[in-house]
């Protein structure tokens, strides 16, 4: 009888490591090619102002576990000192198909130009084919894969599909880079703005968002993206020798910053604060799909008050604020996906 359970035993565990080793072959024969796509995303960012949306698009482009549904180019303040044009939306698709060429990617992937201007009320929103867009894509019918839309900078647009088809509110989750420090989590940095950059871009629609949407919200307040620290050492070394777009990113973070140096030391860091917008959708955890490795708190959605500052709203609907990005995760993931990407 003991030699029957041994001979079984040997037998189970001849299996398992035949299995894992064939798993294994497996797995190294097709790399991240064998990821398939787990969620659909939206991006949507002002490619035509700072450098850290083009490091935010060309990783997500290399992020097999997300099907970038579309990329909408969006606009700037006005007289933004990346592009004091009146074309600011227009530019940014230009800069997110120059991305694609870049990278040779060949799927299809339509690019919208957002409205050039922002939201004239929080109220009354935009019409183009960007919102449509959005619309169509959280309407569908034919797909459970959830679907974010993912904003490195304003919220004309998706706040004007909100306010368009409020039914996209619960199909959805909307990711944002941008909105001040909260008061009982963090200290605003030295020399601050009182109106975040990224929510001054469109004042009236973080408003739409904020006070009138029920959008499934995941916020990344400024605090917390000045944690994406790039070296100036990382970027010439991991980043710039890795083909076409490595060069062409770091040419173009490295241009900025030589035209920033000539009025302010800037040191040898650069915020790529668009970063998180892949660290939050691609790099889930693989059980239970989450951010696991970062930290966040759920509260009450404030209001945006007219001057562009929080308020609270006892009736607030329940947001993710996010108080800690697993960054180590995010560069290291981006670095090697470069090295794969390049073959080098």
């Amino acid at each position: 009888m003991k030699k029957l359970e041994t001979g079984s035993f040997l037998f189970c565990v001849s299996l398992i490591l035949s299995l894992m080793l064939s798993c294994t072959a497996f797995g190294q024969s097709k790399g991240l090619a064998g990821v398939e796509p787990r969620m659909r995303v939206i991006v949507d960012n002002d490619f035509s102002g700072d450098p850290d949306g083009l490091f935010q698009l060309a990783h997500l482009l290399m992020s097999p576990s997300v099907e970038i549904r579309a990329i909408i180019g969006s606009h700037l303040h006005v007289n933004d000192g990346f592009d004091r044009s009146k074309t600011q939306a227009d530019n940014a698709a230009k800069k997110a198909r120059e991305v694609l060429q870049v990278m040779n990617v060949t799927k299809a992937i339509p690019v919208f130009a957002g409205s050039n201007t922002a939201m004239l009320n929080d109220s009354t929103p935009v019409k183009n084919e960007a919102v449509n867009f959005i619309i169509q894509e959280a309407l569908r019918t034919d797909t459970q894969t959830p679907l974010y839309v993912v904003c490195g900078a304003g919220l004309t647009e998706i706040a004007s599909a909100a306010l368009t088809n409020p039914q996209i509110a619960d199909k959805l989750t909307l990711i944002w880079i941008g909105g001040p420090e909260y008061s009982d989590l963090a200290l605003p940095p030295p020399g601050y703005s009182e109106v975040e950059y990224n929510l001054n871009i469109d004042q009236a629609a973080a408003r739409a968002v904020f006070n009138r949407s029920a959008l499934r919200l995941w916020q990344i307040p400024r605090n917390v993206y000045r944690q994406c620290l790039l070296s100036y050492a990382q970027l010439l070394t991991k980043v710039k020798p890795h083909g076409k777009i490595g060069a062409y990113l770091s040419e173009t973070l490295e241009s900025l910053m030589a035209r920033i140096q000539r009025f302010i030391n800037i040191g040898e860091t650069y915020i790529l604060g668009d970063s998180p917008l892949v660290l939050l959708t691609a790099l889930q955890s693989s059980f239970e799909p989450d951010p696991s490795s970062s930290q966040y708190v759920v509260r009450q959605a404030p209001r945006i008050n007219s001057t562009g500052t929080y308020a609270h709203n006892h009736t607030g609907r329940p947001i993710r604020v996010y108080t800690l990005l697993d960054t180590n995760l995010m560069f290291a993931d981006f670095f090697a996906k470069l090295e794969l990407m390049t073959g080098h």
